[in-house]
C-alpha cells in the first residue's frame, strides 16, 4: 500500500537526489497550501485589501452568478480551505490535490477569459498543481488503470 509519507519519503530519502528532487515537492506542497488556505479564507472571511482596478463586466458576473447560486462561492472557498489545510499539513495530499484540481482549472479558465491581469498568479498555481501530481505520480497509478480486476 502506497501512503503519501511513504511517496514523500522516496523523494526526500534518495541518496543521490540534489536539493531540489529531495525539497522541491514539499516547498511546492507548502506554497501551494498557503495560497488555497490564505485565499480560501479571505473568500469567507474578506480580510485582504480588494484591488483598486475593478474587474471587468464578464468577471464580476460570473463572481456574482456564484455567490447568488446560495452555495457554489461557500463550496469553493471551502474546499480550497479544507485542501490547503491539508496540503499544509502534509495529509491526504494525494486526494487534496485531485479535489483542487478542477478549481486550480476554473482559476486559469477565469484569469484567460475574464480577467487576464491576473493570469501569472494563476499560471504559478497551475504549475505548482501539476508539479505535485507528477512528485505524487505513484499514488494516482492504480486510479489511471484502463482495467481493475476486483
Amino acid at each position: 500500500m502506497t501512503t503519501d509519507s511513504n511517496i514523500q519519503g522516496r523523494e526526500a530519502n534518495a541518496h543521490n537526489a540534489g536539493w531540489f528532487a529531495r525539497n522541491g515537492p514539499i516547498a511546492a506542497r507548502v506554497l501551494m497550501g498557503l495560497i488555497f488556505l490564505i485565499f480560501g479564507l479571505n473568500m469567507l472571511l474578506n480580510f485582504l485589501p480588494q484591488p483598486s482596478k475593478p474587474l471587468p463586466e464578464g468577471a464580476t458576473d460570473l463572481a456574482g452568478a456564484l455567490v447568488r447560486s446560495g452555495y457554489l462561492f461557500q463550496l469553493t472557498a471551502w474546499t480550497e480551505v479544507i485542501c490547503g489545510a491539508l496540503l499544509l499539513m502534509n495529509l491526504f495530499v494525494p486526494l487534496a490535490l485531485a479535489f483542487i484540481a478542477p478549481v486550480v482549472v476554473n482559476i486559469v479558465a477565469f484569469h484567460v477569459f475574464l480577467a487576464p491581469s491576473g493570469l501569472g498568479v494563476a499560471v504559478v498555481v497551475l504549475a505548482l498543481n501539476l508539479y505535485l501530481a507528477w512528485a505524487y505520480r505513484r499514488a494516482y497509478r492504480p486510479m489511471l488503470a484502463a482495467r481493475i480486476r476486483l
